[in-house]
């Protein structure tokens, strides 16, 4: 296993592998994200891109591949909750983005809520629960509530529960993605997501916000369903917030960015309540399709598709 031991610095001649798809719920959106890099890549100019659909014997293929640097492009379990990270890790493989600590809390809505309340960052009032003891917990909450999957991304197994009587079937969906479920109240209020970057200047690594996108979806909530289909949501890039508290909102996304130990990329959601900005949740595997949030973000920074794949890329060196 050669590349075991090699340590190498990147540039146009590694051996890169673009590790998308997978086999978690997200892996046609993971598929679109993965072609989209690799052809950034070549027009980047590297040479020796390959294109990799993540299966079980994902550790083989590396191998056999003679991968230097992974482009983690996989979205949902296995691939933004630590596996492949160990994995990578194991086999001396540089990659983008978070490592394993902060993909695994990142990946655990519950987990995320604990470590966030230590910074004493805004979070909407919610409970944990399982199959056996929701009933009594949710009575903790006010109506309406949103029931999301612990452990899952793009909105799958997610359910708005405006009373009772909707509520064990929420839960039941929720329960084919997780065995552990967040319920959260529903507030009502301005959704936003920031993307945080890092790179190297200076010999130094910034960390910095990209602008904040706010939006309008014509579904009930910001779905499954609206994320991935054009048209469904309307982007509002800056989003119409005043200077004080975009700041404040680009702070907390750092801020939590740096709490949670993310590396390289991360992208945090917001609920904006009563002038309040909730964190919901971290993402440290944003999409990179057509209609994903973090590209629009960055290139409205001036950052166009292909410079923020060559960021992503180049956090894989940054320690």
């Amino acid at each position: 296993m050669e590349n075991i031991e090699k340590i190498t610095k990147l540039n146009k001649n590694s051996r890169i592998g673009v590790l998308c798809g997978g086999l978690s719920n997200e892996r046609e959106v993971s598929l679109r994200s993965g072609r989209n890099v690799f052809r950034a890549l070549i027009e980047l100019g590297y040479k020796d891109v390959t294109l990799v659909d993540v299966d079980r014997n994902i550790a083989s293929v590396l191998v056999e591949n003679k991968i230097e640097y992974a482009i983690n492009v996989l979205h949902g379990r296995y691939g933004e909750d630590g596996c492949i990270q160990g994995v990578l890790e194991f086999l001396n493989i540089k990659y983008s983005g978070c490592g394993v600590k902060a993909s695994s809390i990142c990946m655990d809505k519950i987990m995320t809520k604990r470590v966030l309340e230590t910074a004493n960052i805004p979070l909407i009032k919610s409970v944990n629960v399982t199959k056996d003891n929701y009933k009594e917990e949710v009575k903790k909450l006010n109506y309406p509530i949103m029931i999301k999957p612990a452990c899952e991304g793009s909105s799958i197994g997610m359910t708005k529960v405006d009373s009772e009587n909707e509520l064990d079937s929420a839960i039941n969906e929720a329960l084919k993605c997780d065995s552990e479920i967040l319920i959260e109240e529903y507030l009502v209020g301005e959704s936003a997501t920031v993307g945080v970057l890092e790179r190297e200047a200076d010999g130094k690594i910034e960390t910095f916000a990209t602008p904040i996108l706010g939006f309008k979806t014509k579904t009930q909530w910001y779905d499954y369903e609206a994320k991935y289909t054009k048209g469904l949501t309307e982007f509002i890039l800056p989003a119409n917030f005043d200077e004080e508290l975009t700041q404040k909102i680009k702070d907390l996304a750092v801020l939590a960015h740096k709490t949670c130990a993310c590396r390289g990329v991360s992208r945090v959601d917001f609920l904006v309540h009563n002038n309040i900005p909730y964190i919901l949740e971290i993402n440290t595997n944003p999409g990179m399709t057509d209609t994903s949030d973090l590209p629009a973000q960055s290139a409205a920074m001036g950052i166009n598709y292909n410079e923020l794949v060559d960021i992503i890329l180049k956090s894989a060196d940054l320690k």
